[in-house]
């Protein structure tokens, strides 16, 4: 009968079937079928009540819509188009008729003489270039500004009159017309700066040239404006939508407001640094303010280091909260609206154990119908401690889209909070807290990552429930790293069987860790430009995010130079009676940023890597009969004499030197120091051999099995130039040939101690 019904209004038969495949389409098609079906429908007809039933979000206006295409009043898919705007910008009934059709081109009649007028009238406008260019002008120009000036035209109407009067103007097409018009040569312009944003495809980065704040400004996300959530696809609208909406915009101003609501109950990742720049940046791109509140409402687990921690890892990454705020300002609140909701029946007090409600299917509560009045009394006694932990919760009444029924919105503990000390025993939850904490703040634009789809209903249900201002959550992708492990709980199992030092450790991708590695914020504010704003969770390598530590410490990291394996070279000709002083830029490529000394005397050392006594094809270092210059010094030096200890490993190599622009140059310039500072350098690899340690088909013995023995190697004596000695933790240096380092928070006077962030170069091994 369906299919009948559908082919009747002009569907293909396939159309047809692929439709009822659809339940929710076809029961709308449906509707408007049987209200439309006449003994003159046409495909056009047909065509305009498929569209709207597939386009149309609010069902309850449907009839609606399907009585004007049936009378014939909505003509085309223009008119449609505009009935459809109409109806989703004012969602509260009734609808002004006189308006909507006014603002649809009901009744409107466009005559062939209006059309012909329109079009002669653009023509004109542009006859000259239509003269030069002919049949290589660009049609599409005439056919856009005569529809702006015909609003509810037909587009092939237009076309054709297009056509006919251009014929008339140029005459027929000449085979010059029929050419292809060359293309013009583009101008070079400057290069622009720009953060570059990304496609992710496999893991890897499709680059494109969009900074993070053009990708989030104004309608690149297609998000609602201010005070449009209504808008939203899902957005439940109630009668007090609308004026609770306009009290919303007198408090904020119709400005952008987000939020970044982090648990203070662990430290934040690479993960949480996509989410920091989303929220505020996508505030910072359209003018508006974004808050830092702690979600603090699970005492047991939170720490005063971690809301530091936290706060600082986001002022780290560039940005400054315009308000710091916690879920516990607003405790006294909440406690209020659950009371409203108990006395509105949508939420209960109930005795089932915890274990009893967990999973999707647990069974319903028994006391889900209990009296208001008793929910009230044993609320209150839930807030007195008359209960112990576990003997009752406060339930909401209602269903989430993944399934889980009632949750949860307080339950008892008897820990102290940090800022309220004891005057609680009852916490609220994530379902409850977060809405109303938006609500309460203004929040506009409640981002937070795919997971939390799910509660968008929930979210919707409570704040419509205690009849305050709902805010319209938007979800995107995560983001997630290979070769690694965020979870809170698997980091302090690593920090307790000692594979990590702390929650800091280099090797881990907490913020707190790529920081002491010495990862700029920089780079990792680019790297999430490049990922980009998905919707989809990205799951990346981390050689990409090495990469964009390298592009910016090439530019931010003064060179020095430094020796992680010393040989000891004794140059026996040296040219000046006591050490000398070689300036050395602090950026080669740009010698205008500076220079610093170092001394340079008949003691230096080089790399043991960098000798050899016998040379193979292709070896360009140190070897006998083979010199080398010294970077920046201004000399070769060739080996005269190997000094060697009694297990015959060699020691020490007396050399000569010679000016370098009186010799011939030399196949290799290796570094060198002289006078040197002892340090302690750590080299970092990865943590884990594998890239999903937590997969239990990649990794049966589970992530501690995977741990990399290699992933720290401890350089103890290694000598760098003395240069860095007014150096402070976290500053950067290029050792020249070795990497980028970083100054350790560990080192002291006498002996400093530098993390290895990156190589100078990929490794292709790891890419």
């Amino acid at each position: 009968e369906a299919l009948g019904l559908f082919t009747g209004i002009g569907l293909s038969e396939a159309k047809a079937r692929e439709t009822l495949r659809n339940g929710a389409l076809s029961a709308l098609l449906r509707r408007a079928a049987r209200s439309a079906l006449g003994p003159a429908l046409d495909k056009a007809t047909g065509t305009l009540l498929y569209n709207a039933a597939t386009r149309l979000r609010d069902p309850k206006h449907l009839s609606f819509l399907v009585g004007y295409i049936a009378r014939r009043e909505i003509l085309t898919d223009l008119q449609l188009g505009a009935a459809l705007e109409y109806v989703r910008s004012h969602p509260l009934e009734p609808l002004d008729v006189a308006d909507f059709e006014r603002a649809c081109g009901v009744g409107v009649c466009v005559t062939p003489e209006q059309i012909e007028e329109a079009v002669e009238a653009v023509i004109a406008e542009h006859r000259a270039e239509l003269l030069a260019e002919r049949y290589h002008f660009n049609m599409g120009l005439l056919m856009g500004e005569a529809r702006s000036r015909l609003r509810w035209a037909d587009g092939k109407t237009i076309k054709n009159e297009v056509d006919l009067q251009v014929l008339h103007l140029l005459g027929p097409k000449t085979e010059a017309d029929l050419e292809k018009k060359p293309k013009a040569a583009k101008a070079r312009t400057a290069p622009v700066e720009k953060q570059k944003a990304a496609v992710v495809e496999n893991g890897e980065l499709g680059m494109e040239t969009r900074s993070l704040l053009e990708q989030l400004r104004g309608e690149a996300l297609k998000f609602h404006k201010p005070g449009e959530n209504y808008k939203t696809e899902g957005y439940v609208v109630t009668p007090n939508t609308m004026a609770l909406l306009k009290q919303h915009l007198a408090i904020t101003g119709g400005q952008v407001r987000t939020r970044f609501p982090p648990e203070p109950n662990g430290i934040l990742h690479i993960g949480h640094a996509k989410a920091i720049n989303f929220n505020f940046g996508y505030a910072k791109a359209n003018g508006g303010v974004c808050f830092l509140r702690y979600d603090d409402t699970n005492p047991e687990k939170e720490e005063e280091k971690y809301f530091t921690a936290i706060r600082d890892m986001v002022e780290w990454l560039g940005y400054q909260p315009s308000a710091v705020t916690h879920a516990s300002d607003y405790f006294d609140q909440l406690y209020t609206w659950a009371l409203e909701l108990i006395r509105r029946g949508q939420a209960y007090v109930c005795h089932q154990k915890v274990e009893e409600i967990k999973g999707h299917n647990p069974p319903p509560s028994p006391w889900r119908d209990r009296p208001v009045e008793e929910s009230l009394l044993l609320f209150e006694d839930m807030r007195k401690g008359k209960f112990a932990e576990g003997e009752a919760t406060l339930r909401m009444k209602l269903v989430m889209e993944d399934g889980k029924m009632d949750p949860v919105a307080y339950r008892v503990k008897f820990t102290p909070h940090h800022r309220t000390g004891d005057k609680w025993c009852i916490y609220p939850t994530y379902d409850y807290t977060h809405c109303l904490c938006d609500s309460i703040e203004h929040i506009t634009h409640s981002l937070c990552t795919k997971e939390f789809q799910a509660r968008r209903s929930s979210y919707f249900w409570l704040c419509n429930a205690l009849d305050v201002y709902c805010p319209v959550q938007w979800e995107y992708g995560r983001l997630n790293l290979l070769y690694t492990v965020v979870s809170k709980r698997k980091i302090i199992r690593l920090v307790e069987t000692g594979a990590v030092r702390d929650w800091d450790d280099p090797r881990l991708f907490t913020l707190t860790a790529l920081r002491r590695r010495g990862f700029p914020p920089e780079a990792i504010n680019n790297f999430c430009a490049r990922v980009g704003v998905t919707v989809a969770q990205a799951t990346m390598e981390p050689h990409l995010l090495e990469a964009c530590a390298r592009e910016v410490l090439n530019e931010q990291a003064p060179r020095a130079m430094a020796v992680l394996e010393p040989l000891k070279v004794t140059i026996t000709n040296f040219p000046a009676p006591k050490a000398l002083e070689v300036l050395v830029p602090n950026f080669p490529a740009d010698e205008s940023r500076g220079f610093h000394k170092v001394p340079f005397q008949p003691t230096v050392y080089i790399e043991e890597t960098d000798f050899r006594e016998e040379v193979d094809k292709g070896y360009k270092r140190l070897a006998p009969g083979q010199p080398v210059g010294l970077r920046h010094a201004g000399y070769i030096i060739a080996v005269q004499n190997i000094i060697k200890d009694a297990s015959g490993h060699v020691i020490e190599l007396e050399v000569t030197c010679t000016k370098s622009d009186t010799a011939e140059k030399p196949k290799a310039f290796i570094h060198w120091v002289s006078e040197p500072l002892a340090c302690e350098v750590r080299l970092y690899e990865r943590l884990f051999l594998h890239k999903n340690p937590e997969d239990p088909s990649e990794v049966p013995g589970g992530f501690l099995s995977d741990l990399n023995p290699d992933s720290l190697r401890v350089v103890h004596n290694a000598l760098v130039d003395s240069s860095v000695l007014s150096a402070r933790p976290f500053d950067k240096f290029q050792f020249e040939r070795l990497g980028y380092f970083s100054v350790d928070p560990d080192s002291e006077e006498g002996k400093m101690v530098f993390n290895r962030t990156v190589t100078l170069k990929e490794d292709p091994g790891k890419a």
